[in-house]
């Protein structure tokens, strides 16, 4: 029986998994022909989607690129610890064109977000979050914990 969820990139694109052991007309007498492509798709938009992201390290800080093309700032949420950021926003689309008009549909409508767990602690004060042509940057200072102030003694 096909009772498994889809994946994301399954209700992304469209795509079906079939199993070995799965025979194809068995599969077309599971669908009833009332529900459409459409309606699974909407049923199944309440799921949030997942970014994609580059993390990596400078001598100073740790860096995470992700694409967000689409989504105005102010759309975006990003919130951060010493040891984790989330990404979340929303892609609204553009409702001026019918579905009954697409040939093809293989973009990424509606909520998403993304957590990362960082490898080395960041100052949360100093990060900054830069949107260029559609791309997210995060720089995220890393704590130097081998820092060393010295303070003065105020006398009374």
């Amino acid at each position: 029986m096909f009772k498994d969820k889809k994946s994301f990139f399954e209700r992304l694109t469209g795509a079906v998994k079939i199993n070995d052991d799965i025979e194809v007309e068995e599969f077309e007498e599971e669908s009833s022909p009332s529900t459409t492509k459409k309606e699974s798709w909407m049923e199944e938009e309440a799921e949030e989607g997942q970014l994609t992201v580059d993390v990596y390290e400078t001598p100073t800080d740790i860096v995470i690129k992700t694409m967000v093309a689409g989504v105005k700032p102010e759309d975006l949420d990003i919130s951060i610890t010493r040891e984790m950021v989330t990404i979340r926003g929303k892609r609204e689309e553009d409702r001026t064109v019918s579905s009954d008009d697409f040939f093809h549909r293989e973009l990424y409508w509606g909520s998403f977000s993304r957590t990362i767990m960082l490898p080395k602690e960041v100052d949360i004060e100093e990060s900054e979050a830069i949107e260029k042509y559609g791309l997210l940057i995060l720089k995220l200072p890393k704590l130097d914990k081998n820092r060393e102030a010295r303070l003065k003694v105020k006398g009374s």
